[in-house]
């Protein structure tokens, strides 16, 4: 069901596959592929929030930057892509992110949905990541 092979190099290269699977909201995304894409996500962030600052398109009451801004707009879709494969990981479906809605504990209890371990083998979104198909 997954065509993009689990890649074995840096965490540069998970960022990259999540990427590349920019809209597949089918089949299963395994911890380090959710968890590699949210670090570098998060880093290339950091350095142009720090760039807008730099440059002066950083208005902090408006939100983003411009450079941050675009970067994350552009890469809102396979965010939500990686997040609802992680679910299925976990054997759960895409509704669980409405938990980032509840007040104060919701975002809590996602993040930790994210970081339980996906269920082995198959289930019923698919076989898991990294295994043959």
């Amino acid at each position: 069901m997954n065509s993009v092979a689990v890649p074995q190099g840096s965490s540069l290269d998970w960022f990259i596959t999540v990427v590349k699977k920019y809209a597949v909201f089918h089949g299963r995304a395994g911890r380090a592929e959710y968890w590699y894409f949210t670090l570098i996500w998060l880093l290339i962030s950091v350095v142009l929030t720090l760039l807008d600052a730099i440059l002066g398109t950083l208005h902090e009451p408006d939100g983003p930057g411009l450079l941050s801004g675009i970067f994350t707009f552009g890469l809102l879709l396979p965010s939500a892509a990686v997040t609802v494969r992680r679910l299925h990981d976990t054997d759960r479906r895409a509704w669980w992110m409405l938990l980032l809605f509840v007040p104060f504990v919701g975002p809590f209890a996602f993040l930790a949905l994210m970081a339980f371990k996906g269920t082995p083998g198959e289930n019923r979104f698919g076989t898991g990541p990294g295994e043959a198909v």
